[in-house]
């Protein structure tokens, strides 16, 4: 990228081997309503190396080895020349005014009566091939000094839509980025120590697009959910302790995941562990669980 103003926001796109994906997902960067950004794509070792149009607000940066969704980002953090930066995956799309509402946000009254520093996120849609939306996410409000993902909810709110923060990079560099010894669940661990030290702005704006598709997504890979998800209780368990109620939601979601990729033992346990420490948030969910193992089941059979 040629010598110039420095960038107000930095998109850092992870990529590895899907080329049938990633032009879109740029594209989507570079429309935005906001001119004052530039975007760098961390090829994690694909075994093609990206190549894309040049374009003077576009920097490829390749890893030789894959570091995973971990390492990807914090190549990307460590490349990023704005103020802000914020983190696309390449099977999502940015809506045009991503940038411009996350950024009027952050030098709007409701972020200056937040404890700063302060980061924004906005609503995520989730889209099926056609575009169709199948599910809307709104983030919540969090002070500084809170504890996302384990805080009590306010009805409408998700804890789902973290794929849109957008923060300073420096704060972020200052938490150490992303840990890289996950390798799943890297943004859900990321943010249990970002709270603590940031404020987080909820924007009742949708901006940003989660694709479904046929292809993986490294979120839906068992083992490594199985495996990220202890690693994540072995990290930060006083704190999930301190969370009952939370920790018992997020034990369901867990298993609501297991049930759904076919895992009915590591599900069971996870239910039980719930049910320990909240069991009316395993009575309020049993429908939701047992209409999974139903149709867990019903694949298996197939």
């Amino acid at each position: 990228m040629p010598a110039g103003p420095r960038p107000l926001l930095t998109i850092v796109v992870p990529t590895r081997d899907r080329p049938h994906l990633l032009p879109r997902a740029v594209d989507s960067a570079l429309a935005q309503t906001v001119d004052d950004i530039e975007v760098v794509v961390v090829d994690d070792g694909s075994a093609v190396p990206v190549h894309l149009p040049a374009h003077p607000r576009v920097r490829v940066v390749r890893r030789d080895r894959s570091g995973g969704n971990a390492g990807a980002r914090n190549t990307g953090l460590a490349a990023a020349e704005a103020r802000w930066v914020c983190c696309l995956d390449d099977d999502d799309v940015l809506l045009p005014h991503f940038a411009e509402t996350s950024l009027t946000a952050l030098d709007g009254a409701a972020a200056r009566t937040l404890p700063a520093p302060v980061g924004v996120q906005t609503g995520v849609a989730v889209v099926d091939a056609a575009g169709h939306e199948l599910e809307r996410r709104l983030p919540p409000t969090m002070p500084r000094g809170a504890h996302y993902s384990l805080e009590p909810l306010a009805p409408g709110r998700s804890y789902n839509a973290k794929q849109t923060l957008v923060v300073e990079t420096t704060v972020l560099r200052s938490i150490g980025g992303w840990d890289e010894a996950f390798r799943s669940r890297t943004v859900t661990e990321m943010f249990l120590r970002l709270n603590p030290v940031c404020s987080l702005l909820g924007v009742d704006d949708v901006t940003y697009q989660l694709r479904e598709h046929e292809g993986a997504r490294l979120s839906h890979d068992p083992t490594l959910r199985q495996a990220s998800f202890s690693q994540l209780e072995r990290k930060h368990g006083d704190l999930l302790a301190a969370h009952p109620q939370r920790y018992a939601e997020l034990l369901l979601d867990h298993a609501l995941m297991s049930l759904h990729v076919g895992q009915r033992r590591p599900a069971a346990a996870a239910v039980a562990r719930a049910t320990r420490r909240s069991p009316a948030a395993t009575v309020r969910r049993s429908r939701q669980l047992a209409g999974a193992a139903l149709r867990g089941g019903a694949r298996r059979a197939r």
